[in-house]
């Protein structure tokens, strides 16, 4: 990650000639570095997939993981997935994606998508310094709870249905009826179905990184303060909903997060506004859209934003 970010800065600001502090600069800056991140991901995990497909009875998978017995076990290990893998919301999306075509259920896919940026670094690795380890210890509990909570309420929805299939169109060995094919011509095969599917989705990328780019480098983040610090009963959900659009990383917005507190706005109402930044994003919704029908799209969001606002009215009166 740190080479990418030199080459982005040495874009931007040696051979494009931007002021590093600038906006313009930042948007830049933060566009090179999040489409490259997001597009290296979205075609390893697509190579990966395509060679798993081939050689991994994917049948078998999804009948063990689909089995009553296995299903709560299932859920808390994709949860744990999604926590220890350091992804913002977008980058996320190309294994969510890799899980969609290897036929995972939807359900444990989508504890994935929720788990994944909700458990970051910052709440794993900073949280402890700044709030202490009862505040980390609560936090990733309850984010593990709405990863698993809003997986099972999408999966007993029946929800299939909402799932564009034809992106997930990776050959196996019954397509080939079993025929020896030699390692070189695998690796091409897998090459041209891992390029397939990432070409059909890359331009929602770029959109969705694009729109990222905008909201990180022209929203200003007195507005953000400023709606913040009330004491309202209401002040939870417009935090909420005040961070769905914006598009950042924990590490970004953890800054404010500790300035807000030390100001004296209540934590659960700060701790509900980092989550909602890290864990939905407009850009995100873009690039779902290509894999996805906009009711499915809305209810992922409802449930994620409904558990966010929960989370923050129970740490408010905890804390």
């Amino acid at each position: 990650m740190d080479v990418i970010q030199l080459f982005a800065d040495a874009v931007s600001y040696n051979l494009l000639g931007l002021l590093p502090n600038s906006y313009l600069g930042s948007v830049v800056d933060f566009f090179i570095f999040d489409l490259i991140k997001i597009g290296l991901l979205l075609l390893l995990v697509n190579y990966l997939i395509a060679a798993i497909r081939y050689y991994f009875p994917m049948e078998k998978a999804r009948e063990v993981l689909s089995r009553k017995h296995w299903l709560p076990l299932s859920y808390f290990l994709a949860a744990i997935l999604g926590a220890v893998t350091p992804f913002c919301s977008c980058s996320s999306i190309p294994l969510f994606i890799g899980f969609l075509g290897a036929g995972i259920p939807l359900g444990i896919t989508f504890t994935f998508l929720i788990s994944s940026p909700l458990i970051n670094e910052a709440s794993l690795y900073l949280f402890p310094a700044l709030f202490g380890w009862k505040v980390t210890v609560l936090y990733n509990l309850f984010g593990i709870l709405i990863a698993m909570t809003g997986g099972l309420l999408i999966q007993k929805l029946n929800l299939e249905k909402y799932v564009i299939p034809k992106i997930f169109v990776f050959k196996s060995k019954e397509d080939f009826k079993k025929e020896k094919i030699p390692f070189k011509e695998l690796i091409s095969l897998f090459f041209r179905e891992g390029n397939k599917i990432t070409k059909s989705l890359f331009l929602y990328v770029v959109l969705g990184v694009a729109l990222g780019a905008f909201i990180h480098g022209f929203i200003p983040s007195d507005l953000i303060e400023q709606y913040l610090s009330g004491e309202s009963f209401l002040t939870v959900p417009i935090a909420v909903l005040l961070a769905v659009p914006l598009y950042a990383n924990s590490i970004t917005v953890l800054p404010i997060m500790e300035a807000l507190v030390n100001k004296g706005a209540s934590f659960g109402t700060v701790l509900s506004f980092m989550t909602a930044v890290v864990a939905l994003s407009l850009p995100e919704a873009l690039m779902l859209k290509k894999v996805m029908r906009w009711p499915l799209l809305f209810i992922f969001f409802g449930i994620t934003i409904v558990g966010i606002i929960i989370m923050g009215y129970l740490f408010n009166f905890i804390f």
